[in-house]
């Protein structure tokens, strides 16, 4: 258990510092007219916010310390 912590708290840091970088991005499709059964539809890249990588920092070393300090 004190082992797996340690994992996920480096692997929540590793992805708030990819967010944090700017490396984060999804695709969102909107649709912009429906006539009928026809649709047309515009699929947009968006950035993932900058607090959801830092939360991901904070949050990854929170678990690590905690896997770390963790006694047996």
């Amino acid at each position: 258990m004190r082992a797996g912590l340690i994992v996920v708290g480096v692997i929540l840091i590793g992805l708030g510092l990819w967010v944090t970088l700017g490396n984060g991005s999804y695709q969102k499709t909107d649709t912009i007219a429906s006539i009928g059964s026809a649709k047309l539809e515009a699929t947009h890249d968006k950035s993932i916010p900058q607090w959801v990588g830092i939360a991901g920092i904070v949050i990854g070393g929170i678990v690590a310390v905690a896997g770390i300090s963790r006694k047996n």
